[in-house]
């Protein structure tokens, strides 16, 4: 089974905006001599309609959820935040493949660099950023399936769940 991702166009940035989001994003992965996948990708702005400051993108390179795993590149510019939030069934890793983030982690903010790895346990609090510059992880998990993410902000998605 797949993840419909049609579910998630209330929370993603559409039509002019996207493509110019997208040309820079793509822009920047082949300056560090790097290729996107031709894969599907999401641009959420987590329904704040605020993507620059509280926003990612993520490109799906699988979500094989019978098989049990999930492989993304998620993009975030500098200072462009994933807000904080956790997941009852989702464990992480997460590596960095270019750049620099900023996660906060339960309250305590690390600096992760190129070629550092992450693991986020389920239940862990969790958000990240580009920082000094815009950031590229991997994300390797447990598939992702709406309804896991759970927000501090309970202005994003249903009373804060995605």
């Amino acid at each position: 089974m797949k993840v419909d991702m049609d579910k998630f166009k209330k929370i993603e940035i559409l039509g002019k905006e996207r493509d110019d989001f997208t040309r820079r994003i793509f822009d920047q992965v082949e300056k560090w001599g790097m290729k996107i996948p031709d894969v599907p990708y999401l641009m959420v702005h987590f329904g704040l309609n605020d993507f620059f400051t509280t926003g990612e993108t993520e490109f799906w390179v699988a979500n094989e959820v019978d098989a049990g795993y999930c492989g993304k590149l998620i993009f975030v510019f500098e200072d462009q935040t994933c807000p904080s939030h956790y997941h009852r069934v989702k464990h992480e890793t997460f590596y960095v493949l270019k750049g620099r983030t900023k996660m906060v982690i339960d309250g305590s903010e690390v600096i992760k660099k190129t070629g550092d790895v992450l693991v986020m346990p389920t239940k862990t609090k969790h958000s990240f950023a580009g920082y000094e510059g815009p950031c590229l992880l991997l994300e390797v998990s447990m598939p992702s399936v709406p309804g896991d993410s759970y927000f501090e902000n309970k202005a994003i998605g249903r009373d804060g769940v995605i």
